[in-house]
């Protein structure tokens, strides 16, 4: 085996270790804080399915189990439809007070979104972002039209000019009308200001150049609104440098980020649906939604970044932005107020309290907790298109896998 290939391993590893670990605090967050309320948990496994390996401590086991899908936390008397032993009733979850139950159910979360915050003061203040500049070789070329420079191709698109003219990604463009270019600012230049006209570039590929004739189409700027030209490439970014900050703009910038990350997770999130069926095409890069994967995907990608012959530091750099965004993902995922996620669980609570604000201020008794059967044909239904979802996102890492920046 090759010292690339045994590095490739190496990332795969890490990945999934790292990823482990992140479930391990995730589900330590629920257990510390139903112990510390005095709420009994049972069992803390790190996975489903039969179990491999566990130990009884006190009231509670821990072990590990054989499909590595997560994890989880049994705390007795998550909902009323549970069967409380004898001696226990005064320690079933729902019977908590409705502050503990919150903090309990969002510790998950909040886990992970304070290993992201960590990984990303790592990165910001210690390893360091990347400077990027962008050159004259494409990464990607579209092979539609989008509405504007900023939202997807549909189905009634046209095809883009870089397509018809059959550019490829690793093409270099040196010449634009006959004129030698020396950078991609000049030629996005160029590009937005001949809309609908045709122009001639000159292109690079293997060492051999030639002029192509394209006509340029247009679409709209979505930050001005004006008409401009659009070839459908991508440049191919090449990182010079990295900058590391002080302590003080370090944590501004992390902040910063961090919010700007969770805004970006919610758009992706929406954008999903439209992504499915490009999922296996070769627009898959070019959707938001398209550009997320599964944890096969993932570790995929740890293993081409280490594997590949990039210098320590930029390999440090991509695989921490990686796990901290995974992190930050799942964080916001769960979050959803969906069963049977902890959103979902959060979402019952509160919707028990309001019931119950609403019955006091109307001078009626508590109606207690929500009837959780009526709400179990949508927990299922929420389980088995979660499962759907992941399969379809493993089968497309595996037939259509994305590319990594190295």
């Amino acid at each position: 085996m090759s010292q690339f290939a045994v590095l490739g391993v190496t990332g795969i590893v890490a990945f999934c270790l790292a990823l482990g670990f992140s479930v391990m605090l995730h589900e330590a967050g629920h257990f510390l804080f139903a112990k510390k309320f005095g709420m009994k948990a049972t069992e803390f496994f790190i996975g489903f399915g039969p179990r491999i390996w566990s130990k009884v401590r006190g009231e509670t086991e821990y072990g590990v189990k054989a499909i590595p899908a997560g994890g989880y936390v049994k705390i007795v008397g998550m909902t009323p439809l549970e069967e409380i032993p004898p001696g226990d009733e005064t320690r079933a979850f729902y019977r908590q007070r409705p502050w503990h139950r919150f903090i309990v159910l969002i510790a998950g979360s909040a886990t992970h979104f304070l290993i992201g915050i960590i990984l990303l003061l790592v990165l910001v203040m210690g390893v360091g972002l990347p400077i990027q500049t962008q050159t004259l070789t494409m990464q990607a070329v579209s092979t539609c039209v989008p509405t504007t420079n900023q939202s997807d191709c549909t189905q009634n698109s046209a095809r883009s000019p870089a397509a018809k003219a059959g550019l490829k990604p690793g093409d270099r463009i040196t010449g634009f009308n006959g004129r030698p270019v020396n950078s991609w600012e000049e030629v996005s230049r160029d590009l937005k200001v001949n809309g609908g006209k045709k122009v001639t570039l000159t292109v690079t590929r293997g060492g051999t150049s030639r002029d192509v004739a394209v006509r340029l189409a247009t679409v709209t700027d979505a930050a001005t609104g004006r008409q401009i030209g659009y070839l459908g490439v991508v440049s191919q970014a090449k990182v010079t440098g990295y900058q590391t900050y002080g302590p003080v703009e370090g944590v501004a910038m992390t902040g910063t980020f961090f919010v700007r990350e969770i805004g970006l997770i919610f758009q992706t999130l929406g954008d999903i649906p439209a992504a499915l069926p490009k999922l296996f095409s070769p627009e898959r890069a070019d959707t938001k939604g398209g550009q997320v994967g599964s944890v096969v995907g993932a570790a995929r990608m740890a293993g081409d970044v280490f594997g590949s012959d990039t210098p320590g530091r930029a390999k440090a750099s991509y695989f921490l932005n990686m796990v901290q965004s995974v992190n930050v993902f799942i964080g916001v995922f769960n979050l959803l107020p969906l069963l049977p996620m902890d959103g979902g669980h959060v979402a019952v609570l509160v919707w028990e309290r309001l019931r119950a604000w609403f019955a006091r201020r109307r001078g009626r008794p508590d109606p207690g907790p929500v009837n959780m059967n009526k709400l179990l044909p949508a927990t299922y239904f929420v389980f088995v298109v979660l499962v759907g979802l992941g399969l379809v996102l493993v089968a497309a890492d595996l037939v259509n896998p994305l590319k990594t920046p190295f």
